[in-house]
């Protein structure tokens, strides 16, 4: 019951921002030629799309739980790539934002993209790191301190 909820969560919100919202703006913008960087679409789009899924399949696995705030991990996920970053979903997300970009060149997707950033900063800042240190305390604090939270340090 846990796969279907992480499923549904995953099509309805990463799916809402990363797919359906970005489809609806390209009815309306201005674009720029990218030219050959349009080809970096591609690999963001894989490499966002996986590192998404990866991360939903960790919260799935070890934290036997789901992405969602209403259905939270039971334990702190430290795995894959939460050990290079502590937002890699949203990470992946913005990857793929940019890759939008990248291949339609509607300057509303990069505005778009900036917007989302801002919002997922606000989200973890305000709520979700708080309500970690509560529910995992001296665990969550010691991994805030070994793992950054957006730019990963690769050592």
């Amino acid at each position: 019951m846990t796969a279907f909820r992480s499923l549904l969560f995953l099509i309805l919100a990463p799916g809402m921002v990363a797919g359906y919202i970005p489809l609806g703006l390209l009815l309306w913008g201005s674009r720029i030629e990218t030219g050959v960087l349009a080809y970096l679409a591609f690999p963001l789009w894989l490499v966002g799309g996986f590192v998404l899924l990866w991360s939903f399949w960790n919260f799935l696995r070890q934290g036997r739980g789901t992405p969602a705030p209403i259905d939270p991990p039971k334990e702190l996920v430290a795995v894959g790539f939460y050990r290079y970053v502590r937002n890699p979903m949203y990470v992946g997300i913005l990857a793929m934002l940019i890759g939008h970009f990248l291949w339609f060149g509607y300057w509303n997707l990069l505005m778009y993209a900036v917007v989302v950033f801002f919002a997922f900063n606000t989200f973890v800042t305000y709520y979700e790191e708080p309500t970690l240190r509560r529910n995992f305390g001296a665990a969550y604090e010691e991994y805030c301190r070994r793992v950054p939270r957006w730019i990963p340090r690769l050592r």
